[in-house]
């Protein structure tokens, strides 16, 4: 069961489509061949036409129906929390960085470059593909590192100041959606019910098969069927946050990144006297002091 699970997980969504495809067909055609062998068996009593089979098909394929909506929930309800921690995440970035310019240099300098490092990267890593995560999660990690450490270095600076707590709460949320960004990406759609899911087809499409007879019905079934296919392949790549064609939007990251890279710190200083912007230090500076209002 475990090497199934793993199969299940690592094989490309193409693979797990062809390898669904193959067992409805299978089913199907057990269903048609069953079929078949019950209508030319002589001892068997005649058919009843009493809408028994109907009656099969409907519980079938509304418990069908039940299952997919219920998986797709949970694969969509993953989807969107991803999504909705990148907006946040963003926010927390762009909150962070304008907090960034209240310190006094060298941190104010540093401390910006490290989050338009750390955001360049969270964009990178976002529109990845599996085997460049491992890489740029190390330099994910390395960078929050950094960002930590030159925050604790500039803590010292301000920590008499009044948006001094603020600032450390800015970076703390910062880091901490670092992690549940992480942790979103891999909470899934548990694996056994995708087997379950699968397994429930190809037994519908064995009932399918059995049920529809003629050219007509049979080309009806393998109409239905196709739409299911199609259905479980949706959800699959809606679960999967890493591969595929379906994946959370990076665009709030990308419009952050663009405010960042096109707003360095000297932005900040134009209204300040030069003496005053040399120094950037928000303890002798009412410009800075205004700006601590603002960030709060």
């Amino acid at each position: 069961m475990d090497v199934l699970k793993g199969w299940v997980d690592g094989a490309p969504l193409l693979v797990l489509g062809v390898v669904v495809l193959l067992l409805l067909v299978a089913g199907l055609a057990v269903g048609i061949w069953v079929r078949r062998r019950h209508d030319s068996d002589d001892r068997r009593a005649p058919r009843d036409d009493d809408g028994q089979e109907g009656y099969v098909v409907s519980a079938v394929l509304g418990l069908l129906a039940l299952l997919l909506g219920f998986t797709f929930a949970l694969a969509v309800d993953r989807f969107e929390t991803r999504r909705a921690l990148v907006l946040q995440e963003a926010n927390a970035i762009g909150t962070a960085y304008l907090r960034t310019q209240l310190l006094p240099q060298p941190h104010r300098e540093r401390i910006s470059a490290l989050l338009i490092d750390y955001t360049a990267n969270r964009v990178a890593l976002g529109e990845s593909s599996a085997a460049e995560q491992p890489q740029m999660l190390a330099t994910n990690n390395r960078i929050v590192t950094d960002l930590w450490t030159a925050t604790a270095a500039g803590f010292q600076s301000v920590k008499g100041l009044d948006f001094s707590s603020a600032y450390i709460d800015s970076m703390n949320t910062l880091i901490d959606l670092d992690t549940s960004r992480k942790a979103a990406r891999t909470v899934r759609v548990p694996t056994e019910v995708f087997i379950v899911l699968v397994v429930y087809l190809t037994v519908t499409s064995g009932v399918l098969g059995y049920v529809f007879s003629g050219p007509r019905g049979r080309a009806a079934a393998v109409f239905m069927l196709g739409l299911l296919w199609m259905s479980m392949l949706l959800i699959v790549d809606i679960d999967r946050p890493t591969r595929g064609g379906i994946r959370e939007s990076q665009l709030p990251m990308q419009w952050t990144l663009q405010t960042l890279k096109t707003t360095p710190p000297a932005t900040y200083d134009r209204w300040l006297p030069p003496e005053a912007a040399s120094a950037a230090s928000p303890g002798t500076s009412p410009a800075a002091a205004a700006g601590t209002r603002s960030a709060r």
